[in-house]
């Protein structure tokens, strides 16, 4: 119980640092120390420094000999981290994280869809139709949470399918703005029926082996899901 008690603690306290940097309140260039740290948030220097050393390897503090901890820019943060997208979807960036988020699955998404027609085993490309069709289910139940999960195996098991490692790698990327639309309640409450349609025919078109196809549906579908952010967000296009 005591090891499970450190863990939540340590978690607790990057949360809430890791938050503080994405949020501005802490700002690139800022020195910290661990006595600082320690007594602001009413930890060890112990704690502290574990909460530390894992912020670091998320790009978002380094350590300076005789200078303390510097906090750094976004331009060197991991962006890639689901912590670190989830830290930016909850400041005040989250308008752009999701823009950015989506335009990356612009760019992925539809290609990978390619591949999985093309390289899919059947059992595979039979779970994608499973999926999907769960999927229609639920949004029109209008069950997000299951729906959430459902869409999230959708989406991980069509970059897997791909046969291309640097697409499956993204899977926690696509996963984590995936929950991180739902849980800050920017997800309608029944799913838009153009979505919920465009992920059968991407199952389908993975299915029946049509790559053309395939990758088209994925596009148009992930166009719906751009012009859903733009409204959410309330930017431009």
């Amino acid at each position: 119980m005591q090891g499970t008690h450190a863990s939540v603690l340590h978690n607790t306290i990057v949360d809430t640092l890791g938050l503080q940097i994405a949020r501005g309140e802490l700002r690139p260039g800022e020195a910290l120390t661990l006595e600082g740290i320690g007594s602001e948030l009413g930890i060890s220097r112990t704690v502290a420094r574990e909460a530390m050393r894992l912020l670091e390897s998320l790009g978002m503090v380094t350590s300076r000999r005789r200078v303390g901890i510097i906090v750094q820019p976004p331009s060197a943060w991991r962006v890639f981290d689901p912590r670190i997208i989830w830290w930016r979807l909850s400041s005040h960036t989250r308008d752009e994280q999701l823009r950015s988020l989506t335009e990356l699955r612009i760019a992925i998404e539809p290609l990978a869809a390619a591949s999985a027609a093309r390289r899919a085993g059947s059992a595979e490309r039979m779970r994608l139709r499973e999926i999907a069709a769960t999927m229609r289910e639920l949004g029109e139940a209008g069950d997000l949470q299951r729906f959430l999960e459902e869409d999230i195996a959708f989406h991980s098991l069509l970059l897997t399918a791909s046969g291309n490692e640097m697409f499956a790698a993204l899977t926690h990327v696509v996963a984590a703005v995936l929950e991180g639309r739902t849980q800050l309640g920017m997800m309608p409450e029944h799913p838009v029926p153009e979505a919920l349609a465009l992920h059968i025919e991407v199952a389908r078109a993975v299915a029946e082996g049509d790559p053309e196809r395939a990758e088209r549906a994925m596009r148009d579908l992930l166009t719906e899901v751009r012009t859903a952010v733009v409204v959410e967000t309330g930017g431009p296009a």
